[in-house]
């Protein structure tokens, strides 16, 4: 565990960049810091290695005063991620990656078989391995600066907004592989960024700073969107927090109905077999969906694709949140989700109301899986 014990950072012109910060980073979880700039998020990072030092109090890790190791010794023993990756534009690849080791004394053969085995891992394929930096784009070189930081096995990983420069497509992707290596390794991570989305996705524990370096609240996730601890808090978590919280209410209890679903040639319609449905949703021979049929189109031969309303992007049944199944019902021109099961296939559909009935029953008994357990619990979508 790292424990930051009433540290404060005060610059030779009196400015304060953190102000008697105390908290407790749990082992093997994802803690991140999220804050407007000037709050001393990086600054707190950065005096985890000791790039910067503190004017006052202790940084203990593993019960250990960090100032009583080499500080050398301490930056080897934890990886490090910034924003842009931060490579080395004349070295290939592999041999980027294989930084930290051939320092600790490993031999090239053996460094660059470890970062072709970690190339694997953060989703680069092989190819790329004797490529330089500028020859990849810019999610690839985030990879890279993961992998790179991964190298040695360190106990501890801090990344300083290592997605901020990525389009939003792309950072969402490298979030989730930063989850599944997660789940894999189970390192400790100290996380910075500030955009309250990404916090709130990836963070075990979340870290919300207010200007002047002080701590405004510290919480899991879920319990920071339920319970913001004052206005500011409750500012910058944005108007939309509560939607934000239903990604920590699981989809598995809505009661999907099979019957408004039919494969395309059957020859029902809407209006006659789909009960309180409207619309029927028509799938393919395999059963993935296909769109909505109006009341009345017949459906007993082959159906034009361009007759039919989108269905949207369907919801993965069980495993995705209520704000995901809410999202579906909500963009769907009909008013429904469709819901799938892993492979696909149409495991059934779910009004709008239905969707609301769930929510309010979540909220009304305190099911919200992430509110103690912060991410490991957190549900898809």
């Amino acid at each position: 565990m790292i424990r930051i014990d009433g540290v404060t950072k005060r610059y030779p012109d009196g400015t304060v960049a953190v102000d008697r910060l105390s908290l407790d980073i749990p082992d093997g979880a994802i803690t991140v810091f999220v804050g407007p700039s000037g709050c001393g998020k990086t600054t707190t990072l950065r005096m985890i290695n000791r790039m910067v030092e503190p004017s006052e109090g202790r940084i203990l890790i593993d019960g250990e005063d960090s100032r009583r190791q080499p500080v050398n010794t301490l930056r080897r023993s934890m990886g490090y991620v910034i924003q842009n990756a931060g490579l080395f534009q004349h070295r290939t690849i592999v041999d980027n990656i294989a930084t930290v080791p051939r320092l600790l004394g490993w031999s090239k053969e053996k460094a660059r078989s470890r970062a072709r085995e970690l190339m694997e891992r953060v989703g680069l394929d092989g190819s790329l391995a004797k490529r330089y930096p500028y020859q990849l784009s810019g999610g690839q070189q985030q990879r890279v600066g993961v992998a790179r930081a991964l190298a040695a096995d360190p106990p501890v990983l801090l990344m300083d907004e290592p997605f901020s420069a990525v389009d939003p497509v792309v950072r969402k992707g490298l979030q989730d592989e930063l989850l599944r290596i997660q789940a894999e390794l189970g390192k400790t991570i100290v996380f910075v960024t500030h955009d309250i989305d990404e916090a709130v996705k990836l963070g075990t524990m979340v870290a919300v700073m207010r200007t002047g370096g002080r701590l405004a609240q510290y919480a899991p996730p879920a319990e920071l969107l339920s319970d913001p601890a004052d206005a500011f808090v409750e500012d910058f978590l944005g108007a939309d927090r509560g939607i934000r919280r239903l990604s920590f209410f699981p989809s598995a209890e809505l009661e999907l109905l099979t019957g408004p679903v039919a494969a395309a040639g059957t020859g029902r319609t809407a209006a006659r077999d789909t009960g309180d449905a409207p619309y029927l949703l028509v799938t393919d021979a395999d059963g993935r969906p296909l769109g909505w049929a109006e009341p009345g189109l017949p459906t007993d031969g082959p159906v034009d694709p361009g007759r039919l309303l989108p269905c949207g992007r369907p919801f993965v049944a069980g495993q995705d949140s209520l704000r995901a199944a809410l999202d579906c019902a909500v963009l769907s021109p009909t008013g429904w989700a469709v819901a799938v099961d892993g492979s696909g296939r149409v495991a059934g559909v779910v009004s709008q109301q239905a969707i609301g009935e769930a929510i309010r029953a979540a909220h009304a008994g305190g099911r919200s899986d992430g509110a103690d357990t912060g991410a490991s619990a957190k549900v898809a979508g």
